[in-house]
């Protein structure tokens, strides 16, 4: 199964797909997490920052990771899309070029989860935006592209790590 998470920043997916990979429900599968902070090393703009390259080099992560079989991913084409949607580098024909691209990978993905921001206390790593109405634009923008793809099938995740780790297995127990 190819399983992706996708959500606005700081919401706990790295830290979910982190904790999945401990378990013995998920022995058999590749995790990948964003690699911003490399990225950024490498000086790729992030956030509203980002260019049409920077967007293209995490597009074809998240497509790679997509070839793969049984993978759990922190981020998903969905965020590419709302991320590059939301740029203020990007041209406005960048923009829709390569998310009409990566909206047709939306269905690659086996099971979609969507992180919710709700109660979860933006964390400063060094790499991500801490702007709270940055956060709010970028969650609004995922959930717009789930809606407009009409992944009605996107399993909604919140509460502790805990109580996502048991709404992600309940989820792959009824897709088995």
């Amino acid at each position: 199964m190819k399983i992706g998470f996708c959500g606005t920043m700081s919401v706990g997916k790295t830290t979910l797909v982190n904790a999945l990979k401990k378990l013995p429900e998920f022995k058999d599968y590749t995790f990948r997490t964003e690699r911003s902070k490399y990225l950024m090393e490498m000086g790729i703009p992030l956030n509203t920052d980002s260019t049409l390259k920077g967007q293209l080099v995490f597009a074809s992560e998240r497509a790679s990771e997509l070839m793969q079989k049984n993978i759990i991913t922190d981020r998903t084409v969905i965020d590419v899309m709302a991320f590059a949607n939301l740029s203020k580098s990007m041209k406005k024909h960048e923009k829709f070029y390569l998310t009409a691209a990566l909206y047709y990978l939306i269905d690659d993905y086996d099971l979609l989860f969507y992180v919710s921001p709700k109660g979860v206390e933006i964390e400063n790593n060094g790499v991500r935006e801490t702007d709270s109405k940055y956060r709010d634009a970028i969650d609004k923008e995922i959930r717009s592209i789930i809606q407009m793809h009409k992944a009605y099938d996107t399993v909604i995740i919140e509460g502790t790590v805990e109580k996502r780790i048991e709404q992600v297995k309940n989820a792959v127990a009824q897709y088995v």
